[in-house]
């Protein structure tokens, strides 16, 4: 009996590469000077996935990512590693999206999807480092949720409920819960598999056609080929049934007020001497500027 398994991917900004031109004024990111790669944590979601759908032959996994046309990418890149369906929700009206509008649009996408068992995504995302989207998204659709998973230990599909180990502050815990059922992963358990040669030169052409030819600011400014095959399938807000007010800016409470580009300078530098005394000394004096503690 297969299980119907849901990842919700994002592609990022390499925050290895960033600048002082990373931000726009408005508090936005500007990702068209940034290169945009697979957030790291969501391929070990979607390797968790698949390592599920391995164990329970009939089982299918549908990928998900909200962005601009580019972000078929990340799409292309699940169907190369073992991905059953993909889709791409993208509109300019997803624009500068919280993780509040965003886990709205995504719990749209799912439900537009319909019958799941388990939603995947990655722990957080290394351009926000919130990791508020996966709870929300599961609170939004009214469904158990396990954060920090690190592995799978178990799953009963009779019974419809899962066993997974959940990394804490000092230890783990095991915690069992029913479907439907969205977990976050961290970069523990899963290592992700490497794109399959064939998989690759199936899909390697695969595109999404836009409804708009063209959109404005960043965030869709990205050129798209036509359709060449039926691969990626693009879902608009009309096609999840999304409310516009609760999308993008419009449904955004959080606000960025400032942004401050900071550079650590050392001005000066001390040897400590290999002594108990003096070690001591230095991390009293740390944990008094506030360095520390």
């Amino acid at each position: 009996m297969g299980l119907n398994l849901i990842v919700l991917v994002k592609q990022v900004p390499d925050t290895q590469n960033v600048t002082g031109d990373a931000m726009k004024e408005d508090g936005t990111v500007n990702r068209a000077v940034l290169p945009a790669i697979f957030n790291p944590e969501d391929l070990h979601a979607l390797e968790a996935a698949l390592t599920v759908k391995d164990a329970n032959p009939g089982s299918k996994v549908s990928v998900i990512t909200m962005g601009p046309p580019s972000a078929v990418q990340v799409l292309k890149d699940s169907l190369y590693r073992g991905a059953d369906f993909v889709a791409l929700v993208s509109d300019r009206k997803f624009a500068g999206a919280d993780t509040l509008a965003t886990s709205y649009a995504l719990k749209c996408a799912i439900e537009k999807i319909g019958n799941y068992d388990i939603v995947f995504c990655g722990r957080q995302a290394i351009d926000g480092d919130t990791a508020q989207v996966g709870p929300q998204t599961a609170e939004k659709l009214g469904i158990n949720q396990i954060t920090n998973v690190s592995v799978i230990e178990s799953i009963d599909v009779k019974k419809k409920e899962l066993q997974a180990r959940r990394s804490i502050e000092g230890g783990y815990e095991i915690i069992k819960a029913p479907f439907p059922l969205l977990l976050t992963v961290t970069d523990e358990g899963y290592s992700p598999r490497p794109p399959s040669v064939i998989r690759v030169m199936t899909y390697k052409n695969a595109s999404a056609e836009m409804n708009e030819a063209e959109y404005d600011e960043s965030y869709i400014n990205s050129s798209i080929d036509k359709l060449r095959d039926t691969a990626i399938s693009l879902w608009d807000i009309n096609a999840i049934s999304a409310d516009v007010e609760s999308c993008g800016l419009a449904g955004s409470p959080t606000k960025v007020k400032k942004i401050e580009s900071i550079i650590l300078k050392s001005e000066e530098i001390r040897m400590v001497e290999n002594s108990e005394e003096s070690i001591s000394e230095m991390v009293h004096e740390l944990i008094a500027d506030h360095t520390l503690g």
